[in-house]
This record gives structure tokens, sequence and C-alpha cells, in this order.
């Protein structure tokens, strides 16, 4: 087993070159420090306390000593708890999409019954509308694990993968699914409402700008350099809105401006109504994407 070297010799360096980095990973900069031995952490590492944050060593020690009272169990940013694999939600996420996507593939005519589109024909019209607005609800689900050309789910499982696993490890696992299916959800809920009820749209994209929004989110709060994130999501909204077309900008800004909401929650929480703030956050976009769903239904029907 690696001996762990002492804290003052672990401390990332700063004197010498700059910001701290992480002591168990070098190349993250980082501005936050064990509450116990001043360790510099980064946001996979931080393990939420009573006060402030601490590095999983001084967790492992303290819960050693049977002195480590339930309160103060190991617990992420946003009090989630802590998981020995903590991309395990993401590496499930990417499976069912690239699971979907090799079924869509072996049998193509799956395309047509899990694609988003409002009301419209699907094939001989002596068959009647099918779509959401026909009450096939499970469409604004299962059109946000659905992808048709290998570039595109290339795209969005790595963003996925870069995006979720920090966020997956600073929420724990139960936050971070929620915030994911959430804003797939609200992607879905604002494409059903505003686009042309014929239209077909399908993609993760709405959930993993959730991501992007949600990350934005917790770099401000760890009062890191917003303008990574910041560039990026220009970027990316300069591809969404481009003249060319061909993208479903609904999808992007609904689980954008979701997942944005729900990371305010999450991370801002006040720790003694902690659960009530986060879950009713949760809720409440539920609740918003329902309504608009029975408004868009009422209205094509």
């Amino acid at each position: 087993m690696e001996k762990q070297q002492p804290p003052e010799d672990r401390d990332g360096s700063a004197a010498a070159a700059g910001p701290p980095t992480c002591y168990r990973h070098p190349d993250r900069e980082t501005g936050i420090r064990c509450t116990r031995c001043e360790r510099p952490i980064c946001t996979d590492c931080m393990i939420g306390a009573s006060v402030g944050f601490q590095c999983p060593d001084c967790v492992r020690e303290a819960s050693g000593t049977g002195h480590h009272p339930a309160a103060d169990r190991p617990r992420t940013l946003a009090g989630g708890t802590v998981a020995s694999d903590p991309r395990l939600i993401t590496k499930i996420l990417i499976g069912l999409n690239l699971a979907v996507f090799v079924a869509v593939m072996a049998r193509h005519a799956l395309l047509n019954d899990l694609l988003l589109f409002g009301r419209a024909y699907v094939g001989d019209s002596s068959a009647g509308y099918e779509g959401v607005a026909e009450g096939q609800w499970y469409r604004l689900v299962t059109s946000t694990f659905l992808h048709e050309e290998v570039w595109h789910i290339a795209f969005n499982m790595l963003g996925l993968w870069w995006l979720g696993g920090p966020l997956e490890a600073a929420l724990g696992r139960a936050r971070y699914l929620a915030l994911y299916l959430l804003s797939g959800l609200a992607g879905s809920a604002l494409t059903y409402l505003v686009a042309d009820p014929a239209q077909g749209t399908l993609g993760a994209s709405g959930a993993v700008f959730g991501l992007l929004g949600a990350t934005a989110v917790l770099m401000r709060r760890m009062n890191y350099d917003m303008r990574p994130v910041i560039a990026l999501l220009v970027v990316n909204l300069i591809f969404t809105f481009n003249p060319w077309g061909g993208i479903a900008w609904q999808a992007h800004v609904g689980g954008l401006v979701a997942g944005a909401l729900i990371a305010i929650a999450m991370v801002h929480a006040p720790r003694e109504r902690r659960n009530l703030v986060q879950y009713g956050a949760c809720a409440l976009v539920l609740i918003v994407v329902v309504a608009v769903v029975l408004a868009r239904t009422a209205a094509l029907t």
C-alpha cells in the first residue's frame, strides 16, 4: 500500500508555484482545504462535515475512532452519502444510452416508438394520431436516451462523462440522478410546448445541458474560476442557435434552466432544511413540467 506523505509535504506546493493542487490529484488546482489537516482537496475528494469539508483520510481516521456521530457521517457537498465509486450513476446512464443506441441500430423501427413529438400520423393515417398528446407521455423520457447518429451520441456521452463525474461526486447519487432526469424531462417539456407537434426530436442534450448549468452553479459555489465554464456555455449556445438549424434549442434551454435551478437548491440549501429545500425544488420542477405538458396537450386535442 502506498504510504501517505505528511500533510505539510503534500500541500500542492502552493508556495513554490502558483495555486495549490489536490493532495490526491496533483493535476487539479483547488482553493478548498480540509478543515482538520488543511490539505488541499478537489471536488471529487471533498467530504462535507459539520463544519466545512474534510479529506477522505481524515474522515477514515475519524470513523475508525468510534467518535463520529451520525450527524457527522461523511457527506458530499450537497449532503449526499459518499460512495466508493463516485461515477457509478454516470456509468450506468452512459450504458443505458449506448444500449438504446445499439437497439435502434438493430431495429430501426424503435426510432418512431421512442421519438419525442407532440401529435402526428406515423405511417398510414388510417392508424390515427400518435404522440405525447395522445397519451404517450413516455416519449418525454425515452427520447432523452435516444440517438441516431454516431457523432450525436459520442458528443453527448463525452459531455455526460466530463460533467457528470464531478457533479455526482459533489451531489451524491440520488441528487445527481434527480438532477439529470429532471433536466432531460424539462428539455422535453419545453420542446413539446414550443416545437411543431409533428417535429420529432431525440437526444440526451437537454440532460447534458442541465449538467452544464449545474456545473456553473457548483463552480460559483466553490469560488472557482468561472471563465472555462462560461466559455463552454457560450460555445454550446452558439451551436444551439446556429443558422443552419437541425438542433432542438428548446431541449437545450429547458435542460439548462432546470439544471441550474435545481443545482442552486442543491448546493445553497441551509443545512438544517437541506432535504426539504433540495427535494422541494425537484418537486417544483416536476410540477411545472407536468403543468406544461397538460396545457400543451389540452391545446392540441
